[in-house]
This record gives structure tokens, C-alpha cells and sequence, in this order.
């Protein structure tokens, strides 16, 4: 069991890649707690996940209720961060309200994220935040900026913790969540069968494909300010 004995943090652990990272990291023996804004949802995760899991309900984009909940957290050794949202359209179509909201959601939020949790991550342990993969910049620009920013801040954090606590981001691919299901069926099913004949693998990814890469960046310990791409090699034909 890889993660006996260690406490991980899961913010916007409640459902989709989130909710699978925590179930295989109680799988390897990890305590848990999760992180979200719904309290129906961290209730029934927590019930799922059983053992000593516990539950926090706060909205990590209200960065005051943010620095809050995160101090009030005990010291761990492992936190991942799923919070970003994502926009679609290019440069100079999308507007500018929405290009901001990305950039505080995906990259300012987890810079204080990041800023908030390293003087409690125990030595040895790591912090791992998600960008995106599939898309080029003229595709969903505020999310690809935000995106190379995460990788920016993983590099520059990797060296400035490093050798106590490693900095990684994970790059998943469009998929078949929670996170698309408010939108049209009609138009989910278009983007799975667009994506499946770009990608080599023909088909789209699992959470459960996804969440491992998380497990492995918290056990591997020689990985640092990296990004690692879980797309099924969906950018080769991009």
C-alpha cells in the first residue's frame, strides 16, 4: 500500500477525476480529507470513501474563505487541486470578463492554493495541480494561457520547495464527466466523437486513466516541476 500511513488532500474531491483520486489513494492506504462547495456531495463522498475520510465544504474561488479553510487543515503529505474552469474561443472572440474569470479561476486560485498549503505539507510530500490537454491556443485561449502558466508555477515551485516538497500538474484531455453533463447530450456525444477519431487511441480517457497519474507523482519521488500529459496522445495530430 503505497500511501499507508500518509494524509491526502483532494480539493474538488467530490465527483469526476477528483472523487477517483481519492478513492485509489484510500485504496494505497492514504487517510483523506476532501475539499468542495456542496455539502450534499462532500456527504456522500465521504460516506463512500468510509474509514477516517473527512469532509470540508468551502468555495476555493473566494480566496479570503480560502485561506481560511486551508490553515484550518492538519498537516498532510500529498494535496492535489482540481480546481480550474475552462472556456472555449480564441484571442480576440472571447470576452474579456470570461478570459478573466479563467485566469483567476485556473491559475490565481491555485497560485494561493499553493501559497496557503506548503508551510503544511510534511517533508517528503507533494502538491499536484491540473491544467488541461486537447486544445490548441486559438481553440480555448484563456485556458491554454492558464494552462502554461500552471506549468510555469510548477517548474518555479519545484525549485523553491524543493528538496522538502515536489510541485507537478497533470494535463487531462476532454472526457465524459459530471463537469459536461449540463450541457446538451447532443453536443457532449459530438465532442467524444470528434475527440476519439483525433486521438491515436481512438477513444477518450477514464477518470479512473486520469486519477493514477495523480497517485503516481505523489509516490514517485524524483518528479518535479513537470507536467505530465494523460490525452491519449490526442496533441500528436493537433
Amino acid at each position: 500500500m503505497l500511501l499507508e500511513g500518509k494524509k491526502v488532500v483532494v480539493i474538488g474531491g467530490s465527483s469526476g477525476i477528483g472523487l477517483a483520486i481519492a478513492r485509489q489513494a484510500r485504496a494505497e492506504g492514504a487517510s483523506l480529507v476532501i475539499v468542495g462547495r456542496d455539502p450534499v456531495k462532500i456527504s456522500n463522498a465521504v460516506s463512500m470513501l468510509g474509514g477516517d475520510a473527512q469532509g470540508v465544504v468551502g468555495d476555493a474561488h473566494d480566496h479570503s474563505a480560502l485561506e481560511e479553510f486551508v490553515a484550518a487543515l492538519p498537516e498532510f503529505d500529498h494535496i492535489v487541486s482540481m480546481i480550474g474552469d475552462t472556456m472555449a474561443g480564441g484571442f480576440l472572440q472571447m470576452p474579456l470578463d470570461t478570459m478573466r474569470h479563467v485566469l483567476h479561476s485556473k491559475f490565481w486560485t491555485n497560485l494561493l492554493i499553493a501559497r496557503f498549503a506548503a508551510p503544511l505539507v510534511r517533508d517528503g510530500g507533494s502538491m499536484t495541480f491540473t491544467s488541461g490537454s486537447g486544445v490548441r491556443a486559438q481553440e480555448a485561449a484563456a485556458s491554454y494561457v492558464a494552462n502554461q502558466a500552471l506549468a510555469a508555477m510548477a517548474q518555479g515551485l519545484g525549485s523553491e520547495l524543493g528538496p522538502r516538497v515536489r510541485v507537478n500538474v497533470v494535463a487531462p484531455a476532454f472526457m465524459d464527466t459530471a463537469l459536461w453533463r449540463a450541457k446538451p447530450r447532443e453536443d457532449i456525444d459530438a465532442r467524444i466523437c470528434s475527440y476519439s477519431q483525433i486521438n491515436p487511441l481512438g477513444r477518450l480517457g477514464t477518470p479512473e486513466e486520469v486519477a493514477s497519474a495523480y497517485i503516481f507523482l505523489m509516490v514517485n519521488t524524483y518528479t518535479t516541476g513537470q507536467v505530465l500529459q494523460i490525452d491519449g496522445g490526442m496533441m500528436l495530430r493537433k
